[in-house]
């Protein structure tokens, strides 16, 4: 499968001695993601072995998720797993409401005024708290700090790799 996969957990550890694993979730839709019957890819970091997998039972614990998959029976099975990212193909992508989008889409995006000037192009989200701020590198080197308000973002076109924004006093 050469397909992009988007990450959607980290298996952390084992649980019990059933087959059961330790999630933690880096998806804004674990109730989605970890539903049963959903197929789940588990990714080696180290060489990229991939082993497709199918939900039996999910649930949250302590800001983790416990999940049995039907491939697995005991803890033998599971074991060699610890450290591996759990992915999904990008078909499996979760249609957004308007205005929101998925990092992969908005990383690497040019970051344009209402003037037309390029700025530069976005390298990170950061998350700190009543609203994301997008790191820009600027064509100049520097890092511009956007935050994600409707005063500043004008519009996102994740299509074309392109965010256009009012740069508002005092953000340069």
């Amino acid at each position: 499968m050469s397909e992009a996969l988007l990450s959607v957990g980290k298996i952390v550890n084992t649980h019990g001695i059933r087959g059961e694993l330790k999630i933690l979730s880096s998806t804004d839709f674990p109730d989605v993601r970890f539903a049963e019957g959903n197929r789940l890819l588990f990714v080696n970091p180290e060489n990229g072995q991939q082993v497709e997998v199918t939900i039996q039972m999910s649930r949250p614990n302590k800001g983790t998720y416990i999940l049995k998959f039907k491939e697995f029976g005991n803890i033998n099975e599971v074991e060699k797993y610890k450290g591996w990212d759990l992915k999904v193909t990008k078909d499996q992508t979760i249609e957004l409401p308007e205005n929101e989008y998925y990092f992969h889409e908005i990383i690497g995006c040019r970051v344009i005024t209402e003037e037309g000037e390029d700025i530069g192009e976005i390298t990170e989200i950061l998350r700190p708290g009543a609203n994301d701020v997008w790191v820009v590198k600027m064509n100049k080197g520097k890092q511009l700090l956007l935050p994600v308000i409707d005063e500043v973002v004008l519009d996102v076109d994740v299509k074309s790799k392109q965010v256009r924004i009012h740069l508002m006093e005092g953000l340069l």
